[in-house]
């Protein structure tokens, strides 16, 4: 019985000591076991990230020529320096940005309001060289610009996996905002696929909180382990409330935009000519709400309108998908190409209608 109770006690007290063993090792922060089976690791620093993507973003002073808004002629007027109608005088004005180089012989992504109307850009790069940027192309569809500086093995940066995002991610904006020169802030990723901003025509938006203010417009959006996610383009203002809402382009447009206009000066997109609204439409058999697009203005040369497709006509399909949203059918769009023929399915007054579409290109604006 003595003996019993002794082997017991001993293995009670080997017992005890593992688990002391392993609230000290736990104490000294030896990370545990995800149930993925790997190791979620405590981290105290993003430098190694920031080194890896701050060589490759640049700070960009624009300088644009502004006209002043014109006023009547008259004696006031001519005192106070100011133009008279019909002869309109212009200025010059400095905007702040950023750029992010992604190619070693000089080809940057910024943002298309970082240097619209510009008639001088300055690249400022991370060992303090000046270089001239010139336009290559621009396309405000997507608020994104593509420049170009002389140059021969600049650093980089890396690219992440376009399905590689995920809602709460760190991640790290770099910029140079308001021209204090260049700065990273930390977030999250608080939502993706944002749209209906009305930023621009396609949104599908990273929305972060990392901070995003003026100047870090063209400036980097990275994961933590230094690779490009997005290009930082907006953030809504404090003066309606908002707090740590910023947006980000994603890497995965602005790709495509880079790759079209360093090919060709523009971007290639088709386009039906035609503007949607979203409704829901409820099933008169079934009671059951789908959602549908509703066709608000069709551009009178535009291939809709050579189509047949009419004013308040409700589309459920485009080019063999349904159709759920404004930026879902944009996105289906633009991923044609001009000449394509799409089918455009839906509703004109209860009544089904099937009509094929021959896209054209999307024109400039």
């Amino acid at each position: 019985m003595q003996q019993s109770l002794a082997f017991l006690l001993r293995w009670v007290v080997v017992g005890l000591a593992l688990a002391f063993i392993v609230l000290v090792l736990r104490g000294q922060g030896v990370a545990p076991t995800s149930s993925t089976g790997t190791a979620s690791a405590r981290v105290d620093s993003y430098a190694d990230a920031v080194a890896l993507a701050a060589p490759a973003v640049v700070n960009i002073y624009a300088t644009k020529l502004v006209a002043e808004p014109q006023v009547p002629p008259g004696l006031a007027a001519q005192i106070m320096g100011m133009s008279p109608a019909g002869r309109p005088r212009h200025r010059l004005e400095q905007s702040l940005g950023s750029a992010v180089i992604v190619t070693e012989d000089g080809y940057m992504l910024t943002n298309h309001h970082v240097i619209r109307a510009a008639v001088e850009i300055q690249a400022v790069l991370w060992d303090g060289r000046i270089a001239s940027a010139e336009i290559v192309g621009s396309d405000p569809d997507t608020d994104l610009a593509v420049l170009k500086i002389d140059g021969s093995n600049l650093t980089t940066v890396g690219f992440a996996p376009a399905d590689s995002v995920r809602i709460g991610d760190v991640v790290l904006a770099i910029g140079n905002p308001f021209g204090i020169g260049q700065t990273v802030t930390m977030g999250i990723v608080s939502a993706t696929g944002r749209s209906r901003l009305n930023l621009s025509t396609y949104e599908s938006f990273i929305q972060t909180d990392a901070a995003i203010n003026t100047g870090n417009s063209g400036g980097a959006l990275i994961d933590v382990e230094g690779r490009l996610i997005g290009i930082n383009t907006a953030n809504l203002a404090r003066n309606i409330g908002a707090e740590g809402i910023g947006f980000a382009i994603p890497y995965s447009i602005a790709s495509r935009v880079l790759d079209d206009i360093v090919r060709q000066g523009f971007v290639t997109r088709g386009w039906l000519g035609a503007e949607f609204d979203e409704r829901e439409l409820r099933s008169t058999l079934s009671g059951e709400v789908r959602p549908a697009l509703i066709v608000v203005t069709v551009n009178a040369s535009g291939p809709a309108s050579q189509a047949g497709l009419q004013r308040g006509d409700l589309v459920l399909r485009l080019a063999g998908e349904d159709v759920v949203s404004v930026a879902q059918a944009r996105e289906l769009e633009s991923a044609q190409e001009p000449g394509e023929r799409v089918r455009v399915e839906g509703l004109r007054g209860g009544i089904p209608f099937s009509v094929e579409v021959v896209l054209q290109q999307r024109p400039r604006l």
